[in-house]
């Protein structure tokens, strides 16, 4: 068993973060030692309030080395980097304040993290999961950089902060020897993975790979399970990893939030990207990868919002023939800066606008389905009732897109992968026959 040493200063604030770090490895299957020569790895947790503190983690910590030699540093010192690596060059990895998952990565990336034992570990190796056995979430961030006007993600939850590389590929193999056969990778923005810690560099089954949006799919698209992009904002760097999905590699399906289509109200919106380089993007797509799927959502009735903005919309959409789309009504939010705009649209033109939206998405995505009658495809089965098995496919996630709905039941359950053929489609399910 891989036996951590661990060091606590400052105040009862950090002593509750070294508790919750503790009790993190504990779950993880590390011993926790009281000396440094029986540990593999020692952890400081620093106090960084006043110099005289501050001195009493960087001694701390060349004490901790000149024991140990391998040491991880956190805590409220940890936001000066510099000053520590100026000092004690030798330390391991380097993190600030309240950040637990990076400290755990950290452990486990420099002492091997115990293998699971199913029958004394309380935990299941892949954590507790509220989804059915056979998808799970994939979480590889938190918080966001973006200032949308009428959004309040960064005042709830922050600025980006992107989960190491290595830590996110252990979580992702343990879902993936649990049993999960599809993995819905998510975050606020997960084309933006890794900016924040200037992607650094992580080691997984041998091979190097970075804390960036291509070197995750990649390590993912390795796996040999469906993996599924959502909230995917449309910069440059996304059209990199259209090929793999082409390949096989990653489901050919894109989760991307485009809100509009008329400039002006993107420009009010303060979103990242314009609708025209959008389109042009999407087309580069198809013409990499043709049966990609194309998910998004959009808000009709923003401040500001005309009839000529909103047939911009409206034209969007007949261009970018998007396969799956959600549509907001647009209302305040408590803190939103768009709640200061001006020229608020009326609820019964946002009624009427979005009766409008609906309706024209339902037909293209009707005709999207209609052109998958008489063809094969392949199928997850989520649930098995009386008389009719539900799935999806590659181009549907759970809970948000449509379903395959199949009337011979024979034999499956939950989380088996079938061949289907289609045979009828509505204006949001298929209808088809298992044939493999």
């Amino acid at each position: 068993m891989s036996k951590v040493g661990f060091v606590s200063l400052g105040c009862p604030k950090a002593l509750v973060d070294s508790e919750r770090i503790l009790t993190q490895l504990r779950v993880d299957g590390y011993d926790i030692v009281n000396s440094y020569d029986g540990a593999d790895v020692v952890v400081v947790n620093t106090c960084g309030f006043i110099d005289s503190a501050r001195d009493e983690s960087l001694v701390a910590i060349g004490e901790a080395i000149n024991e140990n030699g391998k040491v991880i540093v956190t805590g409220c010192l940890g936001v000066y980097e510099d000053q520590i690596r100026a000092a004690h060059p030798g330390v391991l990895s380097v993190t600030g304040p309240q950040q637990y998952e990076q400290v755990v990565a950290a452990v486990h990336q420099h002492a091997p993290k115990p293998a699971h034992d199913p029958y004394t570990d309380l935990v299941p190796e892949q954590g507790i999961k509220l989804t059915p056995r056979h998808y799970a979430y994939l979480k590889i961030s938190e918080g966001c950089n973006h200032k949308c006007s009428f959004c309040i993600i960064p005042s709830m939850r922050g600025r980006l902060v992107s989960r190491a590389i290595d830590d996110v590929m252990r979580e992702a193999e343990a879902l993936a020897r649990s049993g999960v056969k599809e993995l819905l990778v998510i975050s606020q923005d997960t084309s933006a993975y890794g900016s924040d810690i200037k992607y650094q560099s992580g080691d997984w089954h041998g091979q190097a790979y970075d804390s960036s949006f291509m070197d995750l799919c990649r390590a993912l698209g390795e796996l040999g399970i469906w993996v599924r992009l959502h909230y995917v904002y449309p910069y440059p760097h996304v059209d990199k990893i259209i090929p793999l999905m082409n390949e096989g590699k990653l489901l050919p399906y894109l989760d991307v939030p485009f809100q509009h289509g008329s400039p002006r109200i993107l420009k009010l919106m303060r979103r990242p990207a314009a609708a025209e380089d959008t389109l042009q993007r999407i087309n580069a797509w198809r013409e990499i990868c043709p049966d990609i799927t194309i998910r998004s959502t959009f808000i009709v009735g923003f401040p500001g919002e005309s009839e000529e903005d909103f047939d911009e919309l409206l034209g969007f959409l007949d261009e970018a023939q998007l396969d799956r789309v959600g549509c907001f009504k647009y209302s305040n939010v408590d803190g939103a800066r768009a709640n200061e705009l001006p020229d608020a649209v009326a609820e019964k033109v946002k009624e009427a606008r979005w009766q409008r939206f609906m309706e024209k998405q339902n037909q293209i995505s009707a005709q999207k389905l209609e052109n998958k009658v008489g063809k094969t495809l392949e199928v997850l089965i989520d649930e098995i009732n009386e008389n009719e098995a539900i799935g999806r496919s590659h181009a549907d996630a759970p809970e948000i897109d449509g379903q395959v709905i199949i009337e011979n039941t024979d034999g499956l359950k939950p989380g088996d992968q079938v061949k289907v053929l289609i045979e009828a489609s509505g204006d949001y399910d298929l209808w088809g026959k298992v044939v493999a």
